[in-house]
């Protein structure tokens, strides 16, 4: 079938350790068999090979091309751009580009895209009719935060004068659930009690995803503590995280709420808790819930130790987590965010990408106001 739509520009991903896509072989083929052009950069990272995109005829090109690309394509990907570029970016991006929260450096990225008289069609903020997001990665990174806290519990337990190594993505979630089972076994052999996990934000994507791996490395239903709304409608901070040995943050901060957790609480002697895993990872928001750490850890250095004066705090803050599993994550977002794709056809008439438009220029006018 000739191309007679959109023309969609995959773009390699650049940070590390990135394994995921934006645009999986069986999207792609149905792209275009809708009559879409994709064009795909070669990438050693993504999890699925070059090859399986030129099996169904995705032509491909060298990685970082799509600064070249013919100006009506749509540059898609799914974490920043290469970092130390400041140049105009004159295309359409469809990204996660972490610029609409008042994050760091976020007026550096915005000016890019209004420099090159290009436009930013953010992934977070495509939301439907209901104000949800049409698709998002939430379920995964919650799997993933939940399943390096509790391998680092595991790793406390079964080498206490160690740290915590490196990370690396799974082929599958299978291998992942089997590897953290038999040390969270081991562990808590040696322990002589199982850890309780506490899921902040439990009845989101992101909460479910956390709470179903706990479930799935044999963690107890009475040692998963799921809090939400309801929970914390009374404000923070709350003692009661102190009381599990795992907590896993997994908040979607859309606006200003008390800290769940300080700094002077962590000074408790005898605390239980000796993981914090925060999903969110908000830490350059100044709305940050969670102000006990300032830096974001990484696949290669998963654990920044945050010092209390009473035991040290483990505190896991990766900002790509569903990297961890990158072939289920990138399978469940691309279906999911399929239909909104189609819609480009029509990008005038769909509310989606018109309210995406809408918002990205609302928020270059906040620049100057």
């Amino acid at each position: 079938m000739s191309a007679t739509g959109p023309h969609l520009w995959l773009r390699a991903e650049t940070k590390k350790n990135e394994k995921r896509t934006a645009l999986t072989p069986t999207v792609a083929k149905k792209l275009m068999d809708n009559g879409f052009k994709v064009t795909v950069e070669k990438s050693t990272q993504n999890i699925f090979n070059d090859k399986d995109y030129a099996d169904i005829g995705c032509p491909l090109v060298e990685a970082g091309s799509w600064r070249t690309a013919p100006s009506d394509a749509y540059i898609i990907g799914l974490k920043e751009l290469p970092e130390n570029d400041f140049t105009p970016l004159p295309h359409a991006h469809i990204m996660f580009a972490h610029c609409y929260k008042n994050q760091g450096g976020w007026k550096d990225v915005l000016g890019r895209f209004e420099k090159g008289k290009g436009l930013l069609l953010d992934l977070e903020f495509l939301q439907d009719e209901r104000g949800r997001r049409v698709a998002a990665f939430g379920y995964y990174a919650g799997f993933a935060g939940a399943a390096i806290g509790i391998d680092v519990w595991a790793h406390q337990q079964l080498n206490p004068n160690e740290a915590y190594g490196s990370v690396t993505p799974f082929p599958h979630e299978d291998e992942l659930i089997a590897y953290v089972k038999g040390r969270l076994d081991k562990a808590v052999a040696k322990n002589g009690s199982v850890p309780r996990v506490m899921v902040m934000g439990a009845l989101g994507r992101c909460g479910t995803g956390a709470a179903d791996f706990a479930r799935r490395v044999g963690i107890p239903e009475e040692k998963i503590v799921k809090w939400d709304m309801q929970e914390t409608a009374r404000g923070g901070p709350f003692p009661e995280i102190l009381d599990q040995e795992i907590f896993v943050n997994c908040i979607y901060l859309s606006k200003p709420i008390p800290s769940f957790l300080t700094k002077d609480m962590l000074t408790k002697e005898g605390r239980p808790l000796s993981v914090l895993v925060d999903v969110s990872c908000d830490t350059t928001n100044p709305h940050n819930p969670i102000p006990v750490y300032t830096e974001t850890t990484t696949f290669d250095s998963p654990v920044v130790k945050v010092e209390t004066g009473a035991a040290p705090l483990d505190v896991v803050a990766i900002d790509h987590l569903p990297t961890l599993l990158p072939r289920e994550a990138s399978e469940s977002f691309c279906a999911d965010l399929l239909p909104s794709l189609l819609a480009l056809r029509d990008r005038s008439n769909a509310r989606v990408w018109t309210d995406a438009e809408k918002l990205y220029k609302e928020k270059v006018q906040s620049m100057h106001a």
